[in-house]
Order: C-alpha cells, then structure tokens, then sequence
C-alpha cells in the first residue's frame, strides 16, 4: 500500500485509494516497482519456501509482490493479493494476467472481510498494514485465515525522522500549501508502525506468537527524470496539487525540487528506507 499516505479515518482512506490516490499509484506502478524492488526481494525471500504453497498479500495495490511470490513458488501455488482500491487491484489483475502468474486478487478491506479459516501459509505485506483504524481487530482476522504455524512477513515504515525523503515534498511546500495535513502518530498512515513497541503490542493482543521485529536500512533508487512527477502526484502534496491551477503548481515544483537535491546522484535519486521488517507467526 502507500507510502506517504497521511492518517485520515477509514472512510476516507476507502475513498482515497478507491479515487485520486488509486488512479496515481496506477499511473506511476512501473516507478513504485522499481522503487521498492529491494523491499518486495526481501519478503519473497521471507515467504517462500518448500512447504509454502498459499499466500495472502494484504495490501497488495498493483500486485507486484503477489506476482513475485507466485512466480518463485510456482506450479501448485496459489497467491492472493487483497486491497480496498478497486484501481489498483483491476491493474493488479492485468498484471497477473500478462505474466501469467497463479495470483488471485479481491478488492476488500482485510480488516473486516470474512476470510476463509485456516487457510494460508503465510501472510505477506510490502506497506500495506498501517493503514486499519482497528490494527487488533485486523491482525486478529489475518490470524483467523493463517493456518497454525504460518508465518507473518511484513515491512512497514519506522518514524518520519527517520526517513527525511518521505516529507521533503511535504516540508518544502508547507509555506505555499497551507492546507497539507498535519501527520498524527498512531493514526491510520504510512508512519502508524514507527513504534515497535506498539506494533509488538498490536500483534500480541491479536493473538500471534514469535514475535520479531528487527529494523532494517533498505536503499532504494529511482531515475531523477522521474522526481517532478513522483512528488507532483504521489503524498499529500500531490493530492493538493491535483486541484492546483498551473501557477501555484509551477511555484510548489519550483520550491520543491531543490528540497530533493541531497538524494541526487547523477542520473539517479538514492535515499535509504528506514523500516521494520515485522515478523510473527500463528498458532
């Protein structure tokens, strides 16, 4: 799910990812791959194994991780990918599609969707968890659906201090864009994880057991060629500029982009990714 999504309340994140939020992370997937493909190798790396042979992606969005899980398991094994975002899963389904991968995908909110009991391997996520406004009562329906002794595998963000990439947009923009909402910690969004301690807490009043949670320092690239569209569409300085006119957008790209400067090297953009790799495991 989203990377720099901010905390609203369920509803609205149904209404984000189901529209605008969707429809752009749709537009920019081949960008976000290539983005996170370290992050995506290492839970394929986590999830795979002989005895592994069904596998949920929470939060799947495009189906990038669902593919790549599917593809290294092979014949006989069945990935699903779930997400509220009907854009994103529909892009999902032409990617599986293409690559002729064993993914199924389901547009449904994996914290209240009645999920078949006891029936996967192991659960998955690449930033697709932060975002329930009831993280117990979603852990505890993943549970449900995990078979005794199937491992959970997730990367989630640790704090935005932590990762200055991910609100340079945003703090760059703040004097032209008076409107950007404030980021609340604990609240549904991308940094809702950053306490450890609450995310072990989380998991255990949901019942998992051999609970790990080890912080892990990813680097992730991107052409710079690419930098004006990924912070002009993506985040919540994206969504504001998408009802921007033409003159308040040139003036926030033109504030922006040197806020980006310290990640560019050459043709690429570089900067670490500061998570936590969460892992637990039912029983």
């Amino acid at each position: 799910m989203p990377m720099d999504d901010q905390q609203p309340k369920l509803t609205d994140q149904t209404a984000l990812w189901k529209g605008s939020g969707g429809q752009a992370w749709v537009a920019l997937q081949e960008l976000i791959d290539q983005l996170f493909q370290p992050i995506e190798d290492l839970l394929v790396d986590a999830v795979s194994s002989e005895t592994t042979r069904r596998v949920l992606d929470v939060g799947c969005g495009t189906g990038s991780t669902t593919v790549a899980v599917a593809r290294r398991l092979g014949a006989g094994a069945s990935c699903t990918g779930i997400d509220i975002s009907e854009p994103m899963i529909a892009a999902a389904r032409d990617r599986a599609e293409r690559e002729g991968a064993s993914a199924i995908f389901t547009v449904a909110d994996a914290q209240t969707v009645p999920l078949e009991r006891a029936s996967f391997d192991a659960i998955t996520s690449r930033f697709g968890v932060m975002f329930f406004n009831d993280p117990v009562a979603a852990f505890t329906n993943l549970r449900g659906a995990a078979r005794p002794g199937a491992n959970l595998r997730a990367v989630v963000w640790r704090s935005a201090a932590e990762n200055p990439f991910m609100t340079a947009a945003e703090r760059a923009a703040a004097p032209l864009l008076p409107d950007l909402p404030a980021r609340r910690p604990d609240e549904p969004g991308q940094f809702a994880f950053a306490d450890s301690d609450r995310v072990r807490r989380i998991l255990e009043e949901s019942g998992w057991s051999a609970i790990d949670i080890q912080p892990i320092d990813v680097p992730c690239a991107m052409p710079e060629s690419a930098l004006v569209r990924y912070f002009t569409q993506l985040g919540p300085v994206g969504r504001i500029l998408q009802q921007a006119d033409d003159e308040l957008r040139g003036r926030v790209v033109a504030t922006v982009r040197p806020a980006f400067d310290p990640y560019v090297d050459g043709p690429e953009v570089r900067f670490t990714a500061a998570c936590w790799l969460v892992g637990a495991r039912a029983t």
